[in-house]
């Protein structure tokens, strides 16, 4: 029995370390980052929507690895007012931040997104917030699809200051306009799921969010027609040595542009890039404590951000008629159109969605007689749009015309 009482020793011995090391929290190399959850908690959400959503967010935040040296987490609530929830290192452990996710309370209020965004990127870096300087910056935005003020400038100012964005909509929200909030490629960034079923996305979204917290190589980010963002791994120090980083059009390696950042860096944003054109970046480690191996990049900026540039007004009747404008972006180069249109005297705008690459559409359910601004707008992967707007008339209804009387038998013309 001696033999079986030993080995019984050992696994409660080992079981028991299992246990301890669980509970100091997450290993050495887990991934340092500020992850903030944005949550919908006005009264376009129902009770049921919001317990699932918090369900959700729960289950999401269990398992990664929170605390002081890794990930910290924060929960703001998108109402009339935003309202933080608990702040950046309150909770330093993936259960602690769930049970602190499902006791929140719903506020109810307005949906006031574009002021909770202006909050959440104080919060992201403000240290009296919890939050840290020169870690990866993580927003989670779950809503409804629906905002009572704009969304797209303050989500612009986040992803512009390296906030990487994700998406979760529970399936009425706009696409172009989700789209342009989220971080690039959408498809990545961007999810519409049924709030039933949020459970599908949750294993994919949190290795997402893994994969923004931590780069292990040399990476680009919020690409536009006019330059992008880099990230890597902390690979050197303060102490340790410098970074050169180089970059240079590929097809003209004489024009290379550098810049020299301190060891503590871990990303650099290029601004004032050509159109369309591949770039070669080169990251160059400069230690006297060890040798570090360059990293090489080669990055693409988006085609230009060229708005309509000229509309046509046609097949005019008294209830429709067609607007096409030039030129066509493809998907490549734009997420879409929209083009709202209302009379001039006044009156309800409407709006109409048009692919990218199609480049008309017919406005139908128009007055007769009626004067309209048609206003055709482009929306940007960048998050930015572009505009051009046109006077539209319709003809008058063919019922209120008066008819003329036919002239008198004979009655050509007037005689001398």
């Amino acid at each position: 029995m001696l033999p079986w009482t030993a080995l019984g020793l050992a696994l409660s011995l080992r079981l028991a370390l299992a246990r301890s090391g669980t509970e100091r929290g997450p290993p050495a190399s887990a991934p340092q980052g500020d992850l903030l959850f944005l949550v919908d908690s006005s009264a376009s959400v129902s009770h049921y929507e919001f317990s699932r959503v918090r369900e959700f967010l729960g289950q999401l935040a269990a398992p990664l690895p929170l605390g002081p040296g890794a990930l910290r987490a924060s929960l703001v609530h998108v109402s009339s007012r935003p309202h933080t929830e608990f702040p950046f290192g309150q909770h330093s452990s993936g259960a602690a931040v769930q049970d602190a996710i499902r006791a929140a309370a719903q506020l109810m209020g307005d949906t006031n997104t574009g002021l909770a965004l202006a909050y959440a990127k104080e919060q992201l870096f403000a240290e009296a917030a919890g939050a840290r300087p020169g870690v990866p910056k993580v927003l989670v935005w779950v809503t409804d699809g629906g905002s009572s003020d704009p969304v797209g400038p303050p989500m612009q100012e986040l992803k512009d200051l390296g906030v990487t964005v994700f998406i979760v909509s529970t399936g009425r929200g706009n696409l172009l306009e989700l789209s342009a909030a989220a971080s690039a490629p959408a498809g990545k960034h961007l999810h519409f799921v049924d709030v039933d079923d949020l459970h599908i996305i949750a294993q994919e979204l949190r290795g997402s969010i893994l994969d923004a917290m931590q780069p292990h190589q040399l990476r680009a980010s919020e690409v536009t027609s006019s330059g992008f963002r880099l990230a890597w791994p902390p690979l050197l120090t303060a102490d340790s040595g410098y970074y050169v980083l180089e970059l240079a059009p590929s097809a003209d390696r004489g024009t290379a542009r550098r810049q020299q950042l301190p060891g503590n860096a871990t990303g650099w944003a290029w601004a004032g890039l050509d159109p369309d054109t591949d770039y070669d970046v080169a990251l160059v480690p400069e230690s006297n404590v060890r040798l570090v191996r360059p990293q090489h990049l080669r990055v693409r900026t988006l085609p230009e951000e060229a708005g309509p540039e000229r509309i046509v007004i046609s097949h005019a009747k008294p209830r429709s008629l067609r607007v096409s404008w030039a030129p066509a972006l493809g998907p490549a180069a734009a997420l879409g159109y929209h083009v709202q249109f209302g009379p001039l005297r006044g009156g309800a705008a409407q709006r109409v969605e048009v692919p990218a690459g199609h480049n008309s559409t017919t406005l139908q359910g128009l007055a007769p007689g009626t004067a309209y601004l048609v206003t055709v707008t482009a929306a940007f992967r960048s998050g930015r749009e572009r505009a051009l707007s046109a006077k539209a008339c319709t003809p008058d209804s063919e019922r209120s015309r008066v008819p003329r009387p036919p002239p008198p038998p004979g009655a050509v013309g007037r005689g001398p």
